[in-house]
């Protein structure tokens, strides 16, 4: 168990870093970030910091020795960082949840072995074999890079009229798999909490809009059957268990709705705190930032029950000018993520507003 008084190292300089060392913060924790970019929003909030690159082993070998445990606000943390880091400090979650979730072709296959739906997939290494794919699969199809895919970037459509090849080549030729499309009611998310002994606690699952393929709006609850919330939670819990996991996961999932009733389908999996769990902070007891801080150290994990109807909005590029209006709004409240400049598709805060349930 890590005591108050401890260092939190954070490996990232984020709005998710900023928040978990806020989190911490409140809890008598000290934190040190680590992150290559200068001017990281999770400077301002952190005890210390260390500006390096993740390739940088005599940093991050300092990093470690500095603190008491390791967590990561991104999952695209490079696979040797993870493991000198962890010769040197205990890191949460560990490398087995990094290195399933930074590539979809293992994510996917991981997932269908707990025997959780997903959408069916296929790897291919070679024009010949695309071409396989999608005769078995069939189209609409979803083509992804394996790697490095977030907010809509690293994949496209694979239309009746798309010609597989040139959409690989838009692509890059990046190693990639092919996924079927699902006729999906809405996108919906659970938030869980895991420690090292095995305790698991979940949030109620939330509706998740996007714009521009990007996280728009998060609503709880979700709107769905007693027993498709119980399905999702339990499939959290079983991939958390799965993975030996340790700290705060989103689970993203697709709602289907079709002759086969209300159903759930795995998209994927995010070994971190999330954007669709922003609507935690003051819209439940205890935030994800704080459940996370909660799980790596070591402690009981915080209550879960919402505040009441719960609405999320991302203040993207400049709709971050209406913070005055906001600020102004009652029941509204406003985050921040002290950057300094607005552009298009970058979360500059989000705003969380709480209702009546019987609103």
């Amino acid at each position: 168990m890590i005591r108050p008084g401890s260092t939190l190292g954070i490996l990232g300089g984020g709005q998710l870093g900023r928040m978990i060392a806020m989190a911490a913060a409140e809890l008598g924790l000290r934190t040190h970030i680590y992150a290559p970019e200068e001017n990281s929003p999770a400077f301002d909030v952190a005890a210390e910091y260390t500006i390096a690159s993740y390739e940088d082993e005599a940093a991050l070998v300092g990093f470690a020795k500095a603190v008491d445990v390791v967590t990561y606000e991104f999952e695209n943390v490079p696979s040797e960082t993870a493991a000198t880091l962890s010769a040197h400090a205990l890191l949460a979650p560990n490398a087995q949840a990094l290195a399933v979730s930074q590539d979809r072709f293992l994510e996917k296959s991981f997932i269908a072995g707990l025997d959780i739906p997903v959408a069916p997939f296929a790897v291919f290494a070679n024009e010949d074999e695309l071409l396989e794919a999608v005769a078995r699969i069939g189209r609409p199809a979803v083509l992804k890079t394996r790697r490095f895919g977030y907010d809509g970037k690293g994949q496209t459509m694979i239309r009746p009229e798309t010609d597989p090849v040139t959409a690989w080549d838009a692509l890059g030729r990046a190693p990639s798999i092919l996924e079927g499309f699902v006729p999906f009611e809405r996108e919906v998310s659970v938030i869980a909490a895991r420690t090292a002994s095995g305790g698991f606690a979940a949030y109620d699952l939330c509706a998740n809009e996007h714009r521009n393929h990007i996280l728009d709006t998060t609503r709880v609850p979700a709107g769905v059957s007693a027993g498709t919330e119980a399905q999702a939670v339990a499939i959290a819990r079983a991939i958390a268990d799965a993975l030996d996991y340790v700290g705060v996961l989103a689970v993203e999932m697709f709602l289907v709705n079709d002759a086969q009733g209300e159903r759930l389908v795995v998209n994927e999996i995010a070994p971190r705190v999330h954007n669709s769990g922003h609507w935690t902070l003051g819209g439940a007891v205890t935030s994800q930032f704080e459940q996370h801080v909660r799980a790596v150290c070591g402690w009981p994990l915080g209550a879960t029950s919402r505040l009441g109807r719960v609405e999320m909005q991302n203040l993207i590029g400049h709709d971050v000018e209406a913070w005055e209006r906001i600020l102004a709004e009652p029941g509204a409240h406003l985050h921040l993520y002290g950057k300094a400049e607005a552009r298009a598709g970058r979360k500059m805060g989000h705003v969380t507003r709480i209702f009546d349930e019987s609103r």
